[in-house]
């Protein structure tokens, strides 16, 4: 390891997703919000509960993610906690 730290790696180039992977993203989205709609109610709710409790919110969010999309999540935390804005 080097006293300067690590080196940045710099992508040679950027590789935009194709309109099929894009369209396949999202209906693998849908298909999974739909597997998952009895159980993604409960688990977002009990993420928020703990979020209010100042609980385990690791733990939470390893169940929750069975169930629910990362929009999902993120969308019930931040009703729960608002936005984090870092100190300039």
């Amino acid at each position: 390891m080097s006293k300067k730290g690590s080196p940045t790696t710099l992508p040679q180039e950027v590789i935009r997703s194709t309109t099929r992977e894009k369209e396949l993203q999202i209906k693998n989205l849908q298909a999974f919000q739909q597997r998952n709609q009895d159980k993604s109610a409960a688990a977002i709710q009990s993420l928020k509960q703990v979020a209010l409790e100042n609980g385990n919110l690791f733990s939470e969010l390893m169940e929750c993610v069975k169930y629910c999309s990362l929009g999902e999540i993120t969308h019930a935390l931040y009703e729960v906690g608002g936005q984090y804005r870092r100190n300039m």
